[in-house]
C-alpha cells in the first residue's frame, strides 16, 4: 500500500533543507553562466530535478582525466567542480582540482558546502534529491 501522507520532519530537518534549498538556490543562479562538472549522468540528472538549467558537464565521456581537463580549460574560464564525497569522488576532486587549478577555486565552497549539509546521509549528489524529499517531510514510504 502507499502511504502519501507527508511524514512530519524534524525542526532540525527543515532548518537543513532550508540551508540545502539556499546553496542550491545560490548554485542554480550561478549555473547560468558557469558550468559545473560531475561524475556521471544520473548526478546530471539529480543536477535539473533540483532545477538547474545550465551546462552541466558529466566526467566520464571515454577520455583520460589530463584529456578531460585540458578540453575544459580551453573551452571555460571558470567551472564549479561538485564531485561526490565518497572516496572515489574525493579522489578525482584532488585530480581535477590539480589539473583545472585557476578555473574552479572560487567556487569551491559549493561543495564543501554540499558535502557538510548532506555527508551524515548521502555521499553523492544523485542523492541530494530525495535527500532534500526526506528533510522536507515530501517522501512517500511504502507499507
Amino acid at each position: 500500500m502507499l502511504n502519501t501522507q507527508k511524514n512530519a520532519p524534524s525542526i532540525s530537518d527543515v532548518e537543513r533543507a532550508e540551508r540545502l534549498r539556499g546553496v542550491l538556490e545560490t548554485l542554480y543562479e550561478v549555473n547560468k553562466r558557469i558550468p559545473v562538472i560531475v561524475e556521471g549522468k544520473r548526478d546530471a540528472l539529480a543536477l535539473r530535478r533540483l532545477g538547474l538549467v545550465g551546462e552541466i558537464i558529466t566526467l566520464h565521456r571515454g577520455k583520460s582525466l589530463y584529456e578531460f581537463c585540458g578540453d575544459v580549460a580551453e573551452r571555460f574560464h571558470r567551472v564549479i567542480v561538485l564531485l561526490d564525497w565518497d572516496s572515489k569522488g574525493e579522489n578525482l576532486n584532488r585530480t581535477l582540482s590539480r589539473h583545472l587549478k585557476g578555473h574552479w577555486e572560487e567556487f569551491s565552497t559549493f561543495r564543501e558546502l554540499l558535502k557538510i549539509l548532506c555527508q551524515k546521509d548521502i555521499k553523492d549528489i544523485e542523492g541530494i534529491p530525495k535527500l532534500l524529499d526526506r528533510l522536507e517531510g515530501n517522501e512517500i514510504s511504502w507499507y
